[in-house]
């Protein structure tokens, strides 16, 4: 294990809001000291309204914007902008459109600007029926060239915790 998050919200948000919930969520290394936050404000979960749409501050150390993910408008496919601390565009992230791990994994493919190279991913690990079923435990990887910016890594590491919120959270 290298780091351990740790979300900070009431139960009366988490109830309420479900996977739309604003949270702010600490990123601890092994020793417990704080290393990352992400902030997620509430947004509207509806296509219909796209000035409401989701997004997510990266801050490292904690109080130090980094990055963001901001959602990106569009009627069917999950679409992200991963933004610098200036909020300047750097990478896009765009998953399927039927967002479903039945037996198999689900990729959201992290593409440079143009949209026409890949450089990566974020997936969503199949775990098995029993586990898929019966517990709310989700498996993520990121993928991305070793040689990408430290910054930009802690800006994907907040897109898959955003993925997760907004397309696996359960809410049982």
């Amino acid at each position: 294990r290298i780091y351990f998050a740790v979300e900070d919200t009431d139960c009366c948000t988490r109830n309420c809001c479900g996977p739309l919930r604003p949270f702010t969520l600490r990123i601890l290394d092994n020793l417990g000291q704080e290393v990352m936050t992400l902030e997620r404000p509430l947004r509207c979960g509806s296509c219909c309204f796209p000035c409401c749409l989701q997004e997510i501050e990266i801050q490292a150390p904690p109080g130090v914007p980094v990055g963001y993910v901001t959602q990106t408008w569009h009627p069917c496919l999950p679409k992200f902008t991963l933004q610098n601390e200036k909020r300047e565009d750097v990478l896009k992230v765009g998953g399927p459109c039927v967002v479903c791990s039945c037996c198999s994994d689900v990729d959201f493919q992290i593409k440079s600007l143009n949209e026409e190279t890949i450089i990566g991913k974020i997936s969503k690990h199949w775990s098995g029926c029993v586990r898929e079923t019966f517990t709310d435990a989700d498996n993520f990887g990121i993928q991305f060239p070793l040689d990408l910016d430290v910054k930009m890594k802690a800006v994907m590491l907040g897109a898959c915790f955003l993925i997760e919120y907004m397309f696996f959270e359960d809410c049982n």
